[in-house]
């Protein structure tokens, strides 16, 4: 996996090379996401990106690690082993997830004050973790690794020649009865050169049930971010 991000990375800072140097860009951005899943979770999150033209190329990099209790209100099974009704179970998710993007702008009306930019956006998210539930006498975890393959569209509106900028962005696949999707939208604001400050709400739902692997929930919240740009 490690060797195909890779060669799709150096396939597609080929493709920016010709673009001029005015319009290059390279930076990387922090993230801090608030989740509804608990008011207490903070996802933390780092990409790096670059761009030229119509082009753009990112690679973020997440680490999610939440666990929770609960009263079953239903008998469930998790791995082959039944938890009955009543029982207090402690639930983890923990994992590590990868983001791999290239955005190519096919409508751009930027201009010096105001500007207006589509690009269809083709995204490689990998996760890599596993998933457990312990109650009393039963501890189970399960581990998963799969890459997912997601399509969409980017929005872009510039201000002010850009000191204000808002960006919409859903990714998503759908196939056999599997759903995933991504939703953004951030407000930016440039104090000075170079700096840009951020705040946005992000959507991740995944609801996968194939081959022994079924993956089902959402995460939905605020988030925070600053960007540091060349």
């Amino acid at each position: 996996m490690k060797k195909t991000y890779l060669a799709l990375s150096f396939l597609l800072v080929a493709l920016l090379l010709p673009a001029s140097l005015s319009a290059f860009e390279i930076g990387a951005r922090g993230y801090y996401w608030f989740p509804s899943l608990d008011g207490n979770v903070k996802v933390p999150s780092v990409e790096v990106f670059l761009g030229g033209g119509r082009h753009h190329l990112s690679l973020t990099y997440t680490d999610i690690d939440y666990s929770g209790e609960k009263t079953l209100t239903e008998k469930i099974t998790f791995n082959g082993k039944d938890y009955n009704i009543n029982a207090l179970v402690n639930s983890s998710i923990q994992y590590k997830m990868m983001d791999l993007l290239y955005q190519y702008d096919f409508l751009n009306l930027e201009n010096v004050l105001a500007g207006f930019s589509l690009g269809a956006v083709l995204q490689v998210k990998y996760l890599d973790g596993d998933v457990g539930l312990k109650t009393t006498g039963i501890d189970e975890k399960e581990d998963f690794k799969f890459p997912i393959p997601m399509i969409g569209l980017n929005l872009h509106f510039g201000l002010l020649a850009d000191v204000l900028e808002v960006r919409l962005r859903g990714t998503a696949i759908g196939y056999a009865g599997n759903t995933i999707y991504e939703l953004m939208g951030d407000i930016s604001w440039t104090p000075f050169p170079l700096v840009d400050i951020h705040g946005g709400y992000k959507t991740f739902v995944i609801d996968i049930d194939e081959d022994d692997i079924v993956f089902d929930y959402d995460m939905s919240g605020p988030y925070v971010a600053l960007t540091v740009s060349f």
